[in-house]
């Protein structure tokens, strides 16, 4: 890609993509072709459900929710009712009880003999942004269970358990999206460049495709505000696709074989079961992807799907179809911006890590010289001087004077993005695991949809060399 692109606009392979070999590509609708403006939309998701959780007789009216204290890709912990960060490995960087964020002596010993595993039902990987009001308010109802304010919730995990109810209840149509639709400007963030993305693809000769989890009338209108006034005359978004699925209630839809049924009437939504092939430009309601390879007569890397969901969207049709995938992160854009901006102070930083490396190194040589000279089983590297001890008490207190330079850029840097959490990419040095994940299973990640506009539906996406800790630098 041109290095004239701005950075937080491109897109980042972790695999080699050859578009000219992809024919079709389903897109996902929510934080992928429509996005919203992040904390009103969580907001009023809170809202709704810590309402919901009043009913129960839950004391929750004085909570508020607090968008910079979570972040996508944190996991909770259901055993210990606690919000943590693990590195790629699954090692826990950081961890918060409730909303109290652990002392390093408390995380370690709750978390030296565990290892993050996404696969153990103890703990809850939040891997969209639709999860960061509910994770906010389960840091929040952990406080209250603590302080004995909670009748019939027996664990954390319990809770857990009402709360994903709750939040479901939340989103059902009639409450949250209808404000949406009532007041679009409040909520969603255009982007009409998304549109003309499309319609280079789609004049490629690619077939799109929308296949989303939203209801019919929720879709039709969205879609309609978000898109309508953006394409050229004559044309409506319905247009842009060859196939429409609503309700695909992903991520089953990978990997089941589900009953499919064609919207016969698309002003009330109603439905009849539907056999046989699909028609071009329909619009249906579930179904599975081995309908719709068979209706595209196309299977595997031949499919893109483009989606914001780490799991349901881009890790099962990857590891169950093996169609090719794009993640869609929002938060991306502000995270490269940030990281830009605190280059200045990465480079401070890295120069005095330097400088640490080599005093650390000479005080681990001096010390050895010394037990060498001492004990008479080799010789030192060098003479070992007559004030050997203060040399080594020197190199000591410049190294403590050199961490305590070292220690205010260190902390800024992991404040990246989030003051509690740092950077969504990292944790602490290493990879985050919610970056091993779209390493993963994301052959591509890019901030939007229209980032695509800077690679043509032509072009061949390649994925950069990674490297090893011996590779020269």
């Amino acid at each position: 890609m041109s290095t004239d692109v701005p950075l937080h606009r491109r897109l980042f392979g972790n695999r080699t993509l050859n578009l000219r070999r992809i024919r079709a590509i389903g897109y996902d609708m929510d934080y992928t072709l429509v996005h919203y403006r992040m904390e009103e939309w969580e907001r009023r998701a809170y809202h709704h459900t810590r309402r919901l959780l009043a009913r129960r007789g839950w004391p929750v009216e004085g909570l508020e929710f607090d968008p910079s204290r979570v972040i996508r890709g944190l996991t909770i912990d259901l055993e210990l009712g606690n919000l943590v960060k693990p590195t790629r490995f699954g090692y826990v960087i950081r961890a918060a009880h409730g909303t109290r964020f652990l002392e390093f002596e408390e995380q370690r010993a709750a978390y030296t003999r565990v290892v993050v595993d996404l696969g153990d039902p103890r703990f809850v990987f939040l891997n969209t942004l639709f999860t960061l009001s509910e994770a906010t308010l389960y840091a929040q109802l952990v406080d209250l269970l603590d302080a004995g304010s909670l009748s019939g919730v027996m664990s954390y995990s319990d809770l857990y358990r009402v709360l994903r109810a709750t939040v479901d209840e939340a989103h059902l149509p009639g409450t949250l999206k209808e404000e949406i639709l009532a007041d679009p400007g409040r909520f969603l963030e255009p982007d009409p460049e998304t549109v003309v993305a499309l319609l280079d693809q789609r004049h490629a000769g690619k077939r799109l495709m929308l296949i989303t989890n939203s209801d019919w009338d929720y879709a039709r209108r969205l879609m309609a505000i978000a898109f309508d006034s953006q394409l050229p005359e004559g044309m409506a978004w319905r247009d842009l696709f060859d196939l429409i699925i609503v309700g695909a209630d992903k991520p089953g839809f990978f990997t089941e074989s589900r009953p499919l049924y064609r919207i016969a009437d698309e002003n009330q939504g109603l439905m009849r079961p539907h056999h046989g092939d699909l028609e071009p430009g329909g619009v249906y309601f579930g179904g599975d992807a081995s309908r719709v390879e068979e209706h595209l007569g196309l299977s595997g890397d031949e499919i893109l799907y483009v989606g914001d969901h780490l799991y349901a969207d881009v890790h099962v049709s990857k590891a169950v179809l093996r169609w090719r995938t794009a993640l869609i992160l929002r938060e991306l854009e502000l995270e490269i911006d940030e990281i830009e901006a605190f280059r200045p102070t990465e480079e401070a930083l890295r120069s005095l890590m330097g400088e640490k490396e080599v005093l650390e190194r000479r005080l681990a040589q001096a010390r050895l010289d010394r037990q060498r000279a001492r004990h008479g089983y080799a010789p030192p590297s060098a003479p070992v001087p007559d004030d050997a001890e203060a040399q080594i008490a020197r190199l000591q207190e410049a190294l403590v004077a050199l961490d305590d330079r070292i220690a205010p850029l260190a902390r800024a840097a992991g404040e990246v993005l989030n003051p509690w959490w740092g950077p969504l990419m990292r944790s602490g040095y290493d990879k985050s695991l919610f970056a091993r994940q779209v390493e993963r299973y994301a052959d591509v990640y890019t901030s939007r949809v229209s980032n695509f506009l800077y690679e043509t539906p032509y072009a061949f996406l390649r994925a950069a060399r990674s490297t090893l800790p011996h590779d020269p630098c």
